[in-house]
């Protein structure tokens, strides 16, 4: 058994999402989104290169050697998955080890809104899943594979950094093609999909300007394109994909967005009023004519107006959908304060003064 998997196994019996390890300080496990030390020494600096080196292949070894960061999949000795990244930094090397969970979520089980069960439900297009590190996003994606893959007889194929959730064949056909190992980049992965008779194109991640337009493309020419982004709201989601591509291509970018993207979901992680777990609250747009027009002349910022009025079409802005669930109980409402834009409609919920105090403070400079 690799020494490294001893922390692993403890992580996983803390039921934590990372297991962090780093030269001069002790392993820290996150426990509902907070970083918990354990009871352990600090780690030296040859200790923990010694833990990297056991579980990575002579190519990674190079690799992670020359000073690369390294990105993978790993399973354990007792059968659990973790997506891995190990890294240099000033004091030696560090790793982080996100746990996958063994089973594919379902998208009941993660009580996403009901309009992301019908983006599934299109032929074509693009549906983006957006939101910081950390806050669910391929899982979403994840538990959206696992309802097609159920549902609808498919060629689907999933371009991933790692591979996380291990896909078995159902009604559909699930191909899982790993970053670096089975392609050089995800523009190159997209490319080949669409020579293999695709359906359905999962992307990793919409990380630059040629993943973008081959993503475009697939989802142009009769293709389901599910993707992600790192952006907190569906403006910065519109601004993004605008910005990535040169000054003499955003026209078509627009035309594209207004014409063939379906929707896009950002969403955080708060905690459940028991502080025991967390819950996914999403934003939700909904391409209508209405937003493609805004697209098409510039006009991105008033996308939250049709947001906050678009209920019947299954739209919500974020604030919107966390005072639901504060209202419905089903998360902790000082968590969801926290990451409320508007925060005044949550004051009546929180008893924690002093953040209210500083939430004042805030609304009155902005």
């Amino acid at each position: 058994m690799a020494r490294i998997d001893a922390f692993l196994k403890l992580g996983a019996s803390q039921g934590c999402s990372d297991v962090h390890l780093a030269v001069g300080v002790p392993p820290m496990l996150r426990m509902n989104g907070e970083l918990m030390p354990i009871k352990f020494r600090e780690l030296g600096g040859a200790e923990l290169e010694g833990y990297v080196n056991e579980i990575l292949s002579p190519k990674q070894r190079e690799q992670f050697e020359q000073g690369h960061d390294i990105d993978f999949s790993y399973v354990s000795e007792e059968g659990d998955r973790f997506r891995v990244n190990f890294f240099h930094k000033d004091t030696g090397v560090g790793a982080v080890f996100r746990t996958i969970p063994s089973d594919v979520p379902t998208l009941d089980s993660l009580n996403l809104p009901p309009v992301v069960t019908d983006f599934c439900d299109y032929h074509q297009g693009l549906v983006l899943v957006t939101g910081s590190t950390g806050t669910g996003k391929s899982t979403t994606l994840a538990a959206m594979i696992d309802h097609l893959n159920r549902s609808r007889r498919l060629n689907i194929i999933s371009l991933e950094d790692p591979i996380e959730f291990v896909h078995r064949s159902k009604q559909s056909q699930v191909i899982q093609r790993e970053l670096h190992t089975h392609l050089p980049t995800f523009a190159e992965g997209v490319r080949a999909a669409m020579r293999e008779d695709p359906d359905v194109i999962l992307v990793g991640e919409l990380r630059d300007a040629d993943t973008v337009r081959w993503a475009m493309t697939a989802a142009e020419t009769g293709h389901l394109v599910l993707g992600t982004l790192h952006t907190t709201s569906a403006v910065k989601t519109m601004d993004r994909l605008i910005d990535a591509l040169p000054a003499e291509e955003r026209e078509q970018t627009k035309s594209f967005m207004s014409q063939s993207l379906i929707g896009v979901v950002t969403q955080t992680l708060v905690r459940t009023p028991d502080l025991r777990g967390r819950r996914a609250i999403c934003e939700v747009m909904v391409t209508n004519r209405a937003i493609g027009k805004l697209l098409m002349t510039d006009q991105t910022h008033m996308i939250p107006s049709q947001l906050q009025t678009g209920r019947d079409a299954g739209m919500q802005l974020m604030d919107q959908a966390l005072l639901a669930a504060v209202q419905a109980g089903e998360v902790d409402p000082e968590d969801a304060f926290q990451y409320a834009l508007d925060k005044r409609p949550f004051t009546r919920y929180v008893n924690d003064g002093t953040a209210i105090l500083k939430a004042d403070v805030t609304q009155g400079m902005t």
